[in-house]
C-alpha cells in the first residue's frame, strides 16, 4: 500500500517537474521585444566602416539595447520629414537622430531629454581655399547670399526667421539629392559657396575638409533629442531612464567623445 502511494507522489513530482520545464521552455521561445528605431546614414546617425557598424545613433541604440534586453532594429531614412510619417503610421517606435525641438513639433509629437547640445553652423570656404576671400563672420552678410540645405533639414525654419532678423532676403536651395556631407563637399570644391549644417556633422566631416570655414553661427545653441510618438509616454520614460543610466555610467560620454570631440 505504502509503495503504492509513493508511486503515485513520484509520478505526481515527475508531472509537476515535465510542466515546469515546458513552461520554461515556451518562456525562452516568446519572440524578443522589438525596439524599431530610424535614423540617417551618416557618422552622427549609422554607417559601415569596413567591416564594422558605426554611429553616435547606432552606438546608443545598441547600448540600450544590452541595457533593456530588447532586440533594436534600425532603419534608414535621410529625410527627417518621410521619418516623422513613418513614426506616425507606426512603422517605427522612435527617431533616433539629433532633432531640434520647436514648439509646433511638441504638439505633435513627445521628446526625449536632450541628447546633445548643438548649433547651426554656416559652412564656407576658408581664406586660403577661396582666393584670399574672407569668410562670413557677420550675418547681416547674408543677405542675397543663396544657401543650401538638405531637403526637410530643421535649417530652414531657422533661416527664415534670421531673414527677418536682418531686415533681408537670405535664398535657401533645399537639395533634395544630397546630405549635408555631401553639400560640405561641395562647398570645398566650390561647386557651391555656403551651405548650413548642424555643428557636431559639420565638425567630424570638417576632419578630412580643410578648405572649409565652420566657424560662423547662425543660430543659439539648442536642445536636441529622439522622438516618440504622442501616444507612447511609457516608451519615452523608459527610453529616458536608459539614457540617464547610460550617462550616469560613462558609457554615453565615451561614445559621444568618438564622434564629437
Amino acid at each position: 500500500m505504502r509503495s503504492k502511494k509513493l508511486l503515485i507522489l513520484y509520478a505526481f513530482l515527475l508531472i509537476v517537474a515535465v510542466v515546469t520545464m515546458v513552461q520554461l521552455w515556451r518562456l525562452n521561445q516568446r519572440p524578443q521585444e522589438i525596439l524599431r528605431m530610424i535614423t540617417e546614414y551618416n557618422q552622427s546617425g549609422y554607417f559601415v566602416s569596413g567591416d564594422t557598424v558605426q554611429g553616435f545613433q547606432y552606438e546608443l541604440s545598441q547600448a540600450i539595447a544590452k541595457l533593456s534586453g530588447l532586440e533594436v532594429q534600425t532603419h534608414l531614412e535621410m529625410s527627417l520629414a518621410k521619418s516623422f510619417e513613418e513614426l506616425s503610421d507606426n512603422k517605427c517606435d522612435v527617431i533616433a537622430r539629433n532633432i531640434p525641438i520647436t514648439s509646433e513639433m511638441r504638439e505633435n509629437y513627445l521628446f526625449t531629454e536632450p541628447i546633445v547640445l548643438n548649433k547651426q553652423v554656416l559652412v564656407q570656404r576658408t581664406a586660403e581655399a577661396n582666393n584670399g576671400q574672407a569668410p562670413i563672420r557677420n550675418q547681416l552678410d547674408l543677405a542675397q547670399k543663396t544657401l543650401y540645405i538638405p531637403k526637410d533639414s530643421p535649417a530652414l525654419l531657422r533661416l527664415q526667421n534670421l531673414g527677418h532678423e536682418i531686415g533681408d532676403t537670405i535664398y535657401v536651395v533645399e537639395d533634395e539629392l544630397y546630405s549635408t556631407e555631401q553639400l560640405m563637399i561641395m562647398v570645398a570644391k566650390s561647386d557651391i559657396d555656403y551651405a548650413v549644417c548642424d555643428q557636431q556633422i559639420a565638425r567630424m566631416t570638417q576632419k578630412n575638409l580643410p578648405e572649409v570655414d565652420i566657424l560662423t553661427d547662425v543660430s543659439f545653441t539648442q536642445l536636441q533629442s529622439w522622438a516618440v510618438r504622442k501616444d507612447s509616454p511609457v516608451l519615452l520614460d523608459s527610453l529616458n531612464s536608459w539614457l540617464q543610466q547610460i550617462k550616469n555610467s560613462g558609457l554615453y560620454d565615451q561614445i559621444y567623445k568618438r564622434y564629437y570631440k
